[in-house]
């Protein structure tokens, strides 16, 4: 499971070099992560074997509503199979660096099954967004959680 929130540099090859802990279970056997874009201006990385069975979902929507075929373009049509280097680094490809708006400060998150890689801009903003959440109109589902 991928959580916590970690400050990353960009280098001048446009490479991150993936945290220590994470590299096992993000590839393991060294098979290849998989990055791609979101719709909220960041990349989403997996695992090669979480991102299959997400990616044949979302290729088996149908493809001639428009908003479906939009997300599938971005989704599928942006993902990159990526492999670490020796040092644990990996490539962002320029089209998901721009997508992203990625500079020399990023922030690699957790989300469970995967992570979202933040430029520095991005991350401030959702976590302003975070302070702002309205706790009376919880999204559905969360109005139960206890923590």
């Amino acid at each position: 499971m991928f959580q916590g929130a970690v400050a990353l540099s960009l280098d001048a090859k446009g490479r991150i070099a993936i945290p220590a802990r994470h590299r096992d279970a993000l590839v393991p056997d060294g098979s290849p992560l998989v990055i791609t874009a979101h719709l909220h201006r960041c990349l989403l990385i997996y695992p090669q074997a979480a991102w299959g069975p997400f990616s044949a979902q979302i290729a088996a929507m149908p493809g001639l509503d428009p908003g479906t075929a939009t997300l599938k373009r971005l989704l599928i049509g942006f993902a990159q199979a990526e492999e670490l280097d020796a040092a644990g680094r990996v490539l962002i490809a320029p089209s998901l660096r721009k997508w992203a708006g990625l500079d020399k400060q990023l922030w690699l998150v957790g989300q469970g099954s995967h992570f979202e890689l933040w430029s520095d801009a991005g991350w401030q903003a959702q976590q302003e967004a975070m302070l702002a959440l309205n706790l009376d109109a919880l999204p559905p589902g969360f109005e139960s959680l206890a923590l």
